[in-house]
C-alpha cells in the first residue's frame, strides 16, 4: 500500500463507484444546487404575464434593469396589489427579494404554511432592495408572493422580483407560448380562434387587444360581444401550475357589418341626441317641441316620473302654463311629435332624472311600470323610451356579484320590464340609456359592495341592465359630466374638463373591461353604433363642460385615431354614433354652440 495517499472519504468512494457504472457521468456543480428563482416574469419583461393586479401596468421608465418594470397606483380603497402564486416544496427555505421605488412599498409572501412575511419601505426616492425569508410548512406546495403600496398614496414601481429556493415538485416551469394561432369563423359580433396544443399546458388564456378576456382548457375559443365592422387583435398564452407563458404571435380580424339593433338602423350614421325640458322650466327657459332644430335626431322628453319611489307608476305631466307661459297645447304637442317623426326624428319619453327615483322592488311595480309607460307612449305616439335612472334607483344586494346573472329585484324587474316593452312594440322600438359614470365605468374597479363589503352598492349597478339588453339597446349615452375621477383602462384616473376624459370613458365602452378587475369576468364591448358621448351643452348645464375644440379632439381620436392626448385608445371606431347633450334648452340658451359644432364636424 502506498502510504503517501490519504484514505478516501465515503462520498468519494461512492462517487468513484458510480462513475464506473456505464452511462453515469459526473454531476455538475449547477445540478447539485437545488435553489433556483421560481418566480415567473419577475422583471415584468413580458408585461403582467403571471401576475394578477388590482391596478397596475408596465412602464419602460423608470426600470431597475431590462426594458420594463411594474408601476401601480393605489386608490382610496385599493392598495394596488400585484401577486402571483408560485409552486414550492414543503419544509423548504426561500428568500424573496426585489427592487422598489416610491412611498410605502410592500413586498411579502402569504400562504407559507408557517409565518407569512412582508417587508416594506416608507420612502424610496430611487431603487431600493427589499428582502425577506420564510420557511414553508410541512404540507405547503404553493405560496403567493405580492407587492403593493398604501391606500391613497402615489404610484410605486417594482422590478426584478425573485423567489429563490428549491423548485416545486412536479411542473416547475411555465409552458412554451402557443403556436399556430389563427382565426376561424368571424361574424359581426364574434371571432373564432384556434391554435396548436402546448406540451405541459393545463389551460390557455385569450387576449383581445392586450386584455385577457377568457380562459379555456382546449385549443379553441370564440370571443363574442364584439362590435361590427371593427378590427381586433388577438393573442393566446399557455398556462400550468408554474404560471403563464409568453404571449403568442398576434393575429387580427375584422368583424363583418352588422345590423343596427334596437331601431338604430333608422338613425343617421351620426346622430345628435338632446333632452328637452318638457315637464318643467328652469333658467334655460321653455322650448316648444316644434321649435327644436332639425339637427336633433333623437329628442328625449324630460321627464316621466313615478308617483312614489317604489310604485312603478310613471306619469308624464307637461309643463303648466303658470311655469311655462309659452307652452303649447296638447294638440300642438302631439302634432309636433308627428312632424318630427315625419322628418325622420325619434321622440322618446325619458324616465327618471335627478328627482325621479324609480325602484321596481316587486313584480307588481314592474307590471305597473310597463302599463304606465305604455300609456305615455301610446298617448303621445312616441318612438320609445330612455332610461335615466340616477341617485338610488339602482343598487346591488350584497350577494349579487355577477353582472351576467343578476339577482337583485330592482335590477331583475327593470330588465324584465324593458324586455316586455321591447317585445310589445317590436323591432322599431327605440331604447336608450343615460347612466352616470359611477354606475358604468366605475365598475372597472368596483362592483356592488365588493368581496369584503363596505363599497357603495350602486357601483357598476347599470352593467347587468346594459348587458342583458345589449341586443335590444339602440343607444347608450353615459353622462360624462357631474362625475368624479374615474379610472380608465390605462389604470390612471381621469377627470372631467378635457377630451381625455371623454376618450377614456368611451374607449372603455367600445373595448370592454374586466369588472372589479377580474380578468375572468369581462363586460363585453358595445357596438360603436350603439354609443353616443354625453356632454353638457354649456357651462350652465352641468359640471364637466368642454369647449368645442375639446369635443373635436374627442371625435378625432375615437373615429380617426388622430388628435389624441395622453390616453391611448384600444381601437378606432368611425361608426361611433354621435353625441348626447343635456340639454336642447341649455344649448339654445348658449346660442346653439353644441349643435353647431356637431353639424360642422359631421356635416
Amino acid at each position: 500500500m502506498d502510504r503517501a495517499r490519504r484514505p478516501r472519504s465515503l462520498l468519494a468512494a461512492l462517487t468513484a463507484a458510480l462513475l464506473a457504472v456505464p452511462g453515469i457521468t459526473a454531476l455538475s456543480s449547477a445540478a447539485h444546487a437545488a435553489d433556483a428563482d421560481v418566480a415567473v416574469n419577475g422583471g415584468f419583461e413580458s408585461g403582467l404575464t403571471g401576475w394578477t393586479c388590482t391596478a397596475g401596468t408596465t412602464v419602460t421608465s423608470p426600470v431597475h434593469s431590462g426594458s420594463s418594470a411594474l408601476q401601480a397606483t393605489p386608490a382610496g380603497s385599493d392598495n394596488a396589489q400585484c401577486s402571483q402564486t408560485v409552486t414550492v416544496q414543503p419544509n423548504a427555505q426561500y428568500t424573496l427579494s426585489g427592487y422598489v421605488r416610491g412611498s410605502y412599498v410592500y413586498l411579502g409572501a402569504s400562504g407559507t404554511g408557517t409565518t407569512d412575511v412582508s417587508t416594506w419601505t416608507q420612502s424610496a426616492p430611487d431603487w431600493q432592495k427589499l428582502s425577506t425569508t420564510f420557511r414553508t410548512g410541512a404540507a405547503t406546495t404553493k405560496v403567493t408572493i405580492y407587492t403593493h403600496g398604501w391606500y391613497g398614496t402615489g404610484a410605486y414601481q417594482a422590478d426584478d422580483l425573485t423567489l429563490v429556493g428549491p423548485g416545486g415538485s412536479g411542473t416547475t416551469q411555465p409552458p412554451a407560448a402557443p403556436a399556430g394561432l389563427r382565426t376561424t369563423t368571424v361574424t359581426s359580433s364574434s371571432v373564432g380562434l384556434s391554435w396548436s396544443a402546448v406540451t405541459g399546458a393545463t389551460g390557455y388564456a385569450v387576449y383581445r387587444d392586450g386584455t385577457k378576456v377568457q380562459t379555456v382548457t382546449g385549443t379553441s375559443a370564440t370571443v363574442s360581444g364584439l362590435a361590427a365592422s371593427t378590427a381586433y387583435s388577438f393573442q393566446v398564452t399557455a398556462v400550468n401550475d408554474a404560471g403563464e407563458s409568453a404571449r403568442s404571435a398576434v393575429v387580427t380580424a375584422t368583424t363583418s357589418a352588422g345590423g343596427g339593433g334596437g331601431g338604430s338602423s333608422d338613425l343617421p350614421a351620426h346622430a345628435l341626441v338632446g333632452y328637452l325640458h318638457a315637464s318643467f322650466a328652469n333658467g334655460a327657459g321653455y322650448t316648444r317641441l316644434a321649435d327644436v332644430p332639425d339637427s336633433w335626431d333623437v329628442i328625449d322628453l324630460a321627464f316621466g316620473e313615478p308617483t312614489s319611489v317604489t310604485s312603478g307608476d310613471i306619469r308624464f305631466n307637461r309643463c303648466p302654463v303658470t311655469e311655462c307661459p309659452n307652452v303649447e297645447s296638447d294638440a300642438d304637442f302631439k302634432a309636433a311629435v308627428k312632424a318630427k317623426q315625419a322628418a325622420g326624428k325619434k321622440v322618446l319619453i325619458s324616465i327618471g332624472g335627478q328627482n325621479g327615483q324609480v325602484q321596481l322592488t316587486t313584480t307588481a311595480a314592474r307590471d305597473t311600470f310597463v302599463s304606465s309607460v305604455s300609456k305615455i307612449i301610446d298617448t303621445y305616439g312616441l318612438d320609445g323610451l330612455d332610461i335615466d335612472f340616477e341617485g338610488h334607483s339602482l343598487s346591488l344586494n350584497a350577494d349579487d356579484t355577477d353582472f351576467k346573472n343578476p339577482t337583485t329585484p330592482v335590477i331583475v324587474n327593470l330588465i324584465s320590464a324593458l324586455k316586455t316593452l321591447k317585445a310589445r312594440y317590436g323591432a322599431k322600438f327605440v331604447l336608450t340609456m343615460a347612466p352616470e359614470t359611477f354606475f358604468v365605468q366605475n365598475g372597472y374597479q368596483y362592483y356592488g359592495t365588493g368581496k369584503w363589503g363596505g363599497q357603495d352598492p350602486r357601483c357598476g349597478a347599470y352593467l347587468p341592465v346594459i348587458h342583458a339588453l345589449r341586443d335590444d339597446l339602440t343607444l347608450l349615452h353615459v353622462q360624462d359630466y357631474n362625475s368624479g375621477p374615474i379610472m380608465g383602462l390605462d389604470n390612471q384616473y381621469h377627470s372631467m374638463g378635457g377630451a381625455d376624459f371623454h376618450i377614456a370613458m368611451t374607449d372603455m365602452l367600445l373595448t370592454g373591461f374586466p369588472v372589479a378587475g377580474d380578468p375572468n369576468n369581462v363586460f363585453p364591448p358595445l357596438r360603436p353604433d350603439q354609443v353616443a358621448i354625453g356632454m353638457p351643452a354649456s357651462t350652465n348645464a352641468g359640471n364637466g363642460y368642454v369647449s368645442p375644440s375639446e369635443v373635436t379632439k374627442t371625435l378625432d381620436c375615437l373615429t380617426k385615431r388622430t388628435n389624441c392626448g395622453s390616453y391611448a385608445t384600444h381601437g378606432t371606431w368611425p361608426a361611433l354614433r354621435g353625441l348626447m347633450t343635456w340639454s336642447v334648452n341649455w344649448d339654445r340658451f348658449a346660442n346653439w354652440e353644441f349643435q353647431k359644432n356637431f353639424d360642422a364636424y359631421f356635416g
